[in-house]
């Protein structure tokens, strides 16, 4: 089955750019792991929410909002598409993301197909 894996960074978290993700060892070894078993199908890395605009539609109106919509604690820092047998082994894989170790969550939802 394919879930996606959003990944929740608190607001006030620490940033960490590309080049430091690609050295540190919470990030590393989840990335070997997932890599080693073929997990992941797909995915990004998000900008902040504070570099979104929503878009909303009314009447013939397009109305644009910079940042989110909502007041939030976290906001999705990115997100991974992932393959595996079902909902436990998804879960078991989402506790083990540095984002969920670091006082952040991942959210597991299942992909339509």
């Amino acid at each position: 089955m394919k879930y996606v894996l959003l990944i929740c960074t608190p607001v006030d978290g620490e940033e960490l750019s590309p080049e430091e993700l690609a050295v540190d060892p919470r990030f590393t070894e989840y990335i070997d792991l997932v890599r080693s078993r073929d997990i992941v199908k797909g995915g990004a890395r998000l900008r902040p929410s504070s570099d979104a605009t929503t878009v909303r539609v009314q009447g013939d109106e397009v109305l644009l909002t910079d940042g989110p919509f909502v007041e939030s604690k976290e906001y999705v820092a990115g997100f991974d598409i992932i393959e595996v047998a079902d909902l436990d082994e998804a879960i078991a894989l989402a506790s083990r993301h540095p984002a969920a170790l670091g006082g952040g969550s991942v959210e597991v939802r299942p992909v339509w197909e």
